[in-house]
């Protein structure tokens, strides 16, 4: 999804697009959204970008390249071009390529939370040339949470990325321990040896898993392709990926209880005939 615009007081000025609108069965449900926000809905990127002198660029990481190629023969000249994506360094530096070569302005735009419910507290990395003018765009439409990094194109999503094998890993080691667990019979005595927070810390990272698993999983392979990059074996960052994509393609509703999703899991994931312990 891209977004462009200017801040018009303490408001967004802003036209949304979505490739979601492509679909008849999706535009209704896309339209609402737009309206339920206040945002003019664009029915192609051309109409949304034309005039636009900030451009977010909010896709899933594998299709982030292909968002810059499409935006880069529309993008009006001096417009910043914030990439949002969860990508390696080396995608957003292609991405840069293309967009810079056509007149706009890259920034490498980090996003280190999930957006709900910091919302325009979301805290925020940026980077490269345009980093600077960026953040104060961005704060003049009421983010609170920036950081410019000093450095080139990369900087952000280096961040975004390596930190990512520390935060998507534990997703994968709470998925892997929970489910062993839960076979064994044992979950709740190895809970109460992890301490206190522990059930509502593997429920937390078991639903974001189940709910996003399958677009993570798409960043932890750039994530992986980071680490190749840097010298430095993928092991985790690819074991992740594959305990991201098992269990984004689930298909399992995000409202339900801890107990009945790791059930859920343990069972759709188990071999022909196998039974967890009572």
């Amino acid at each position: 999804m891209a977004f462009a615009g200017a801040p018009a007081g303490p408001a967004w000025a802003a036209t949304a697009f979505d490739r979601k609108t492509d679909d008849p069965a999706a535009w209704a449900a896309k339209r609402c959204d737009y309206d339920r926000l206040g945002i003019a809905g664009a029915d192609t990127l051309a109409q949304a970008l034309a005039g636009g002198g900030l451009i977010l660029c909010l896709v899933t990481a594998g299709q982030a390249l292909a968002a810059a190629r499409a935006a880069a023969a529309q993008i009006a000249p001096g417009a910043l071009y914030l990439d949002g994506n969860s990508v390696a360094p080396d995608t957003k530096r292609a991405a840069a390529a293309l967009i810079d070569a056509a007149g706009g302005r890259y920034v490498d735009l980090a996003i280190m939370a999930p957006v709900l419910p910091a919302r325009r507290s979301v805290p925020l990395l940026l980077s490269g040339a345009g980093a600077a003018a960026a953040a104060a765009a961005l704060a003049g439409l009421g983010f609170a949470n920036l950081r410019v990094l000093a450095g080139p194109v990369g900087m952000a999503s280096s961040v975004k990325m390596i930190r990512s094998v520390m935060i998507k890993g534990l997703e994968a080691l709470t998925a892997e321990c929970a489910i062993a667990a839960t076979r064994a019979g044992v979950l709740d005595d190895v809970l109460a040896t992890l301490g206190p927070a522990s059930a509502a810390e593997f429920a937390y990272r078991l639903e974001r898993m189940t709910t996003h698993g399958q677009r993570r999983a798409e960043e932890m392979a750039e994530v992986a392709a980071t680490l190749s990059a840097l010298g430095v074996p993928p092991a985790m960052a690819s074991g992740a990926q594959g305990w991201q994509s098992r269990l984004g393609g689930l298909g399992l509703a995000a409202a339900l209880d801890p107990a009945a999703r790791l059930a859920a899991i343990s069972a759709a994931l188990a071999p022909p005939g196998r039974k967890d312990a009572a």
